[in-house]
């Protein structure tokens, strides 16, 4: 089931796993304050450096290594860009 987050006017937020069926029905504030929640529009970041200009990850398996590969392994150990 996907995670849906809401906010409240006091700038309160909450992440809540539900279904898409679900995601925008009211939501019970959990600290019973009478709060009213709405869904807004999830956002995520990916840390990591910026890829060189050459090779380019279209060429080098598709991924960049920097430190700890998002794959699991060491840098440069599957076959992607080493740097």
């Amino acid at each position: 089931m996907p995670i849906y987050e809401y906010t409240a006017a006091d700038g309160t937020r909450l992440e809540l796993i539900r279904s898409m069926a679900d995601a925008d029905k009211p939501v019970t504030d959990p600290e019973s304050k009478g709060r009213h929640f709405k869904r807004i529009a999830s956002t995520f970041a990916a840390g990591g450096t910026a890829a060189r200009s050459t090779p380019s990850a279209s060429t080098s398996g598709g991924h960049v290594h920097s430190g700890m590969c998002g794959c699991g392994k060491a840098r440069g150990s599957c076959g992607g860009l080493k740097n």
